[in-house]
């Protein structure tokens, strides 16, 4: 097994030099960097991970909290910010906060414990002080939430806007009463889309009635059920604004089994625009999110702070509607 001073040796240069290259800092010489990285290759040279850590006081390690592992929405997360943190060798640790208080808390210790260099934070049960002071402790990126003193590395897209285009896309076909499912409006994301929704039916000067919104929990099951609720609060609708693709696909699957067609009696827009969105039938109408790019924003701000990298790039991401076959003019 080949040496960090044998590197050195073949390279020319300093075992110094060659931890600066292994460790990722940007101030050697390109010419020198390259020189570095043959002779590793060529030697086959692999440095101890724990000594490694010790001597930078970096564990080349980034921690995840998550607020659940489940569901393609926090796949697509995962997997870009593993690829994008991979390119530049970092690893990526991650632990399920379950939108429980309490629970992100201690997957912020676990994490911290295991001398993650920095920590990207998908949480929605931290309050913003917590998230202020976890700021404090270590480089700190936030996914999916906008927490105001942190502006500067909170990764977000603009929900209104998202909810907004939603509702708006219907009233333009002609729909006047329109009902919204919602998330946990507990949550950021849900109460935002739920202002786009507002939004977009006052400026269009049309009412909302209280029955006409359900509070779902993002999940399939709750957009049957707000199917069966609307139905129960007696709401006459032609058109549905829902907060994510799983509720929408819900909503669908019980209003078939009522006998009310989509888009022909019920038009449907969803939110997120998962992959499966497009191979339903008919295709869902859905707002896309740019979950990939702002996982990639998001890991590449984390790299920055954390490592002293240079950044340019968004951190606020426009979301955009893409038209399938789950919206039709209104019945006459």
């Amino acid at each position: 097994m080949s040496t960090i001073k044998e590197v050195a040796e073949q390279a020319g240069v300093s075992q110094a030099t060659v931890s600066r290259v292994m460790n990722g800092e940007v101030r050697v010489a390109e010419p020198t960097r390259l020189r570095v990285e043959a002779a590793v290759a060529a030697l086959g040279y692999h440095p101890n991970a724990f000594a490694r850590s010790l001597a930078s006081n970096r564990s080349h390690g980034v921690g995840l909290i998550i607020s659940h592992l489940g569901g393609p929405f926090m796949g697509r997360l995962m997997l870009t910010l593993e690829d994008v943190l991979r390119r530049h060798d970092k690893s990526l640790l991650v632990a399920s906060g379950r939108s429980d208080p309490e629970r992100e808390r201690e997957a912020a210790r676990f994490l911290l414990a295991r001398r993650c260099d920095g920590l990207l934070v998908h949480a929605d049960g931290m309050s913003d002080e917590e998230l202020e002071a976890l700021a404090a402790q270590t480089p700190l990126v936030v996914i999916n939430r906008l927490v105001p003193a942190l502006s500067d590395r909170c990764v977000h897209v603009d929900n209104v806007s998202g909810g907004y285009q939603a509702t708006r896309h219907l009233i333009e076909q002609g729909h006047r009463r329109i009902a919204c499912i919602t998330g946990p409006l507990w949550k950021q994301d849900a109460t935002q889309r739920l202002m786009g929704y507002r939004r977009a039916m006052a400026q269009a000067k049309l009412a909302v009635d209280t029955d006409a919104v359900f509070e779902g929990d993002s999940l399939e099951h709750s957009g049957r059920l707000a199917v069966e609720r609307l139905a129960t609060r007696g709401v006459d609708y032609t058109a549905l604004v829902t907060g994510n693709d799983e509720m929408a696909l819900g909503a669908i699957a019980r209003l078939r089994e009522l006998g009310r067609s989509v888009p022909e009696e019920v038009s449907m827009v969803g939110y997120d625009d998962e992959a499966y969105a497009r191979y339903v039938s008919p295709g869902l109408t859905t707002v896309h999110a740019p979950l990939e790019e702002m996982a990639a924003a998001a890991a590449q701000r984390l790299l920055a702070l954390a490592y002293d990298r240079p950044w340019q790039g968004e951190l606020r991401f426009t979301p955009w509607l893409v038209e399938r076959g789950t919206v039709a003019p209104p019945a006459s």
